[in-house]
């Protein structure tokens, strides 16, 4: 288990119980799990539940496993199985065990055969819609399949050859016998096993029948070991099923399920249903794309593990359902990277500037500190020369009042050199300034102490013979309103505007950047090289986020 450098979480209701349970004795080690479905990337939801369950273990010397649930061979692949473990791992975890449900497959079929026995199951017949339909509402108790009292010697035989591959996908499934019923719908027969003719990433085609997750997932829990089983609040309902599943199977081990509030943002979509069609359509560059919510696009957009950590712990682990405003994370990553990332300039949009009285051919050196609130960065040289490049809005014709950026007749100062004064604007044939003519004051040169006059306005800037084109990547949301409509989808919400491109340039120092290395850049916000895109010809920047936010933690 991984001992992180980070706080040690605040208390909550499961880490309550878990406490209770130690001092009490019906516990003796704790063992918690991560259970996703390889069938998709995880997302910051997911990052949520990977904090709680490997630190609540961590925190009281217990043991974390890392199981696939991979009981639905349609929609799984080792492509999701190798994107989770890079995922755990970079967030900073480490498992003590790594398991799949498939390797419980044999298992889990003598457990459904013990069933038959008991006369707690059976096969039915009926097709998904009848068997749907069958099952009554809120209101209405259920139906019983027609089914329903075949003997325990057909439903060995028929599950049997069920297993063999005798029957086509949906034309059998195996049910649990419990109660039509119920008023919790969960406890009204559901389906426990059911055929489908695929190909398994783990057990190729070694099956032809598969579990339901709902029954897989208890009788994992027991055979692993697992004290508590913590999980989101849908699967509430579900618990009664999930503690007859172990009981009646008779599992030598009883765990506990838990339920917790799920991560909700706002203006993010938390479906992998959802992200997956995002990917599938084309409607992003994958599932690493910078503005989805998936740890691998957080990644790549440049959050780092320590700010995720945080954000999860700062949330919490509630018992009813809240929004979380996306704000908080920001709030995080800004917090992380203050003090990590080196502070240094680029023009996005760029303008042109001629310092017509400053030597042609001159390229003088200045001295630049890497991050004020970190004095043990230390310090940089940056060139200098006639010729630079600044933001096109530090400049306007006609600027309204408390405008302190340049503009014909004003003075400014460029951060780390000299007070600059816009004396001349070229313009092309529409008009538009393409290029300005200023001169220097020498003897306002930075750190030189010139206290002769003041100027309200200070600018950033890139020497032009050295600067280095770069693109930049500017995100928003890229769901505007994630509310479908009848018939809309959710991709009718899709935000023109998520992604803003622009190319400009950066300092020369950064020429050697590799995927990854992340920068504040002044006035724009914090950014990261792009790993995916960035070439030695190249830089790619994408935007984490911008410098500052009304959001208090």
């Amino acid at each position: 288990m991984v001992r992180l450098e980070t706080k040690t979480p605040s208390s909550n209701f499961i880490k309550n119980i878990v406490a209770e349970d130690l001092a009490s004795g019906r516990t003796k080690e704790v063992v918690t799990r991560f259970p996703p479905e390889p069938n998709g990337y995880l997302h910051i939801g997911h990052a949520k539940s990977i904090c709680l369950n490997f630190e609540l273990a961590d925190e009281f010397k217990g043991r974390t496993n890392l199981r696939f649930d991979d009981t639905n061979p349609v929609k799984e692949d080792v492509e999701y199985v190798e994107s989770i473990k890079k995922d755990v791992e970079w967030l900073g975890f480490e498992w003590d065990g790594l398991f799949f449900a498939s390797d419980y497959f044999g298992e889990m079929y003598a457990r459904a055969e013990r069933l038959i026995r008991k006369g707690l199951a059976y096969v039915d017949d009926q097709t998904a819609e009848q068997i749907r339909e069958s099952r009554g509402t809120l209101t209405a108790p259920g139906q019983e399949s027609p089914f329903r009292g075949r003997s325990v010697e057909e439903n060995l035989d028929l599950f049997g050859r069920m297993k063999e591959g005798e029957f086509a996908d949906g034309t059998k499934v195996l049910r649990a016998k419990i109660d039509m019923g119920s008023p919790n719908i969960n406890m009204r027969d559901p389906v426990i096993y059911r055929v489908v003719h695929a190909h398994h990433h783990n057990t190729g085609n070694e099956w032809c029948i598969y579990p339901m997750y709902a029954f897989a997932h208890p009788l994992e829990d027991a055979i692993e070991g697992v004290t508590h089983s913590i999980c989101t609040l849908e699967f509430e309902d579900q618990r009664p099923f999930y503690d007859w599943v172990v009981r009646e199977c008779e599992m030598p081990w009883t765990p506990r399920q838990y339920e917790f509030a799920r991560l909700n943002l706002t203006n993010t979509v938390m479906s992998k249903r959802k992200l997956k069609q995002l990917v599938d359509e084309k409607a992003v560059d994958g599932w690493d794309d910078p503005r989805m919510p998936t740890i691998s696009g957080l990644r790549r957009k440049g959050y780092t593990p320590e700010a995720i950590r945080a954000f999860c712990r700062e949330i919490g682990v509630a018992k009813s359902y809240g929004v979380v405003d996306e704000r908080m994370l920001e709030h995080f990553i800004r917090e992380d990277l203050k003090l990590k990332a080196l502070r240094t300039m680029a023009v996005l949009q760029p303008l042109k500037v001629v310092i017509t009285n400053y030597p042609e051919g001159q390229v003088e050196w200045l001295d630049a500190e890497n991050n004020s609130e970190n004095p043990e960065m230390g310090h940089r040289q940056i060139p200098f020369s006639r010729e630079i490049y600044i933001e096109r809005d530090d400049y306007m014709d006609n600027p309204p009042p408390k405008y302190f950026r340049l503009f014909p007749g004003n003075e400014v100062r460029l951060k780390h050199a000299y007070f600059i004064k816009c004396e001349e604007v070229v313009r092309d044939a529409d008009g538009n300034a393409i290029e300005l003519r200023c001169t220097y004051d020498p003897e306002t040169k930075s750190g030189s102490g010139f206290t002769g006059r003041k100027v309200k306005g200070t600018i950033h800037w890139v020497e032009a013979s050295n600067a280095v084109p770069s693109q930049f990547r500017l995100y928003e949301p890229l769901i505007t309103d994630d509310v479908e409509e009848e018939g809309q989808s959710f991709l009718d919400h899709l935000n023109p505007n998520s992604l803003e491109t622009l190319n400009g340039f950066v300092e020369k120092g950064l020429l050697s950047s590799e995927g990854g290395d992340k920068y504040q850049f002044f006035r724009h916000g914090y950014f990261n090289v792009d790993p995916k895109d960035t070439t030695p010809e190249r830089l790619v920047f994408n935007r984490i986020v911008s410098l500052k936010s009304s959001f208090e933690v």
